[in-house]
């Protein structure tokens, strides 16, 4: 059961799935709003239809986290700028959905110039890995010269995707991997893309920002709605 300590943080046991409500997360840190609990699928689900995803770092319990403003996609908004174009039209690199789950967390995983260490602990990546089996999480692919070179992660509930983390190793390689995800979840019907807390690249790619109520507002209507098909083929081409 869900419990209080002096800083207003829930504190979660991991036999009883009973994530507070999301008004009581914390300002600072933003949307902070619990600690405890388990990784397993069905904490994931419970805590995903609410709009709380899980954020910690190795030396820490899991953290439960609803931040506001929330960092969204509207598929239907979305606009392919220049530069990416120009990638796309080069050739360049080839995308796929579902062919290499695991070396895209591995990638995600890996240490990045601009930061110490990683977010995405051993636990969390079996985690995803996991749903991944159970056809909850996908991945998209980027590929060049059938060497990976870029490519994101993220839940898939009803009309609604949750990415989780992208990575390149050569220029626009995530860029094409977000292009492919929006384009072909919009010829489905999506929604909603959470992309949970904004970032300069998750802004150049599209990505803004609203509130909470106005979020969760769209993210029960998306969930409302019938799965993708499964399983994931990739039917969108740029041009």
């Amino acid at each position: 059961m869900a419990r209080n300590n002096q800083s207003r943080l829930m504190w979660l046991d991991h036999t009883q799935i009973d994530f507070p409500s999301t008004q009581s997360a914390l300002e600072d840190p933003n949307g902070l709003l619990a600690a405890g609990g388990d990784l397993t699928p069905e904490w994931l689900l419970a805590a995903y239809r609410r709009g709380i995803f899980p954020w910690y770092s190795e030396d820490q319990p899991i953290l439960w986290w609803s931040p506001s403003p929330r960092c969204v996609v509207i598929p239907q908004d979305f606009r392919i700028g220049r530069s990416l174009r120009k990638a796309l039209r080069r050739g360049t690199f080839t995308a796929t959905f579902d062919q290499a789950f695991e070396r895209v967390v591995e990638g995600c995983r890996a240490p990045r110039a601009e930061e110490d260490g990683t977010w995405i602990t051993e636990e969390m990546a079996e985690a995803y890995i996991d749903m991944y089996h159970l056809g909850h999480a996908h991945s998209v692919e980027v590929w060049r010269d059938e060497k990976l070179v870029g490519g994101l992660y993220g839940i898939s509930i009803g009309q609604v995707f949750f990415g989780e983390s992208m990575f390149h190793r050569e220029t626009d390689a995530s860029k094409v991997a977000f292009v492919h995800l929006v384009r072909q979840l919009e010829l489905w019907g999506c929604t909603l893309i959470d992309c949970q807390v904004s970032n300069p690249h998750l802004s150049s790619l599209g990505a803004i920002e609203m509130c909470r109520k106005d979020f969760e507002h769209l993210l029960e209507s998306g969930l409302a709605q019938p799965a993708f098909p499964q399983p994931w083929k990739l039917l969108w081409t740029y041009g």
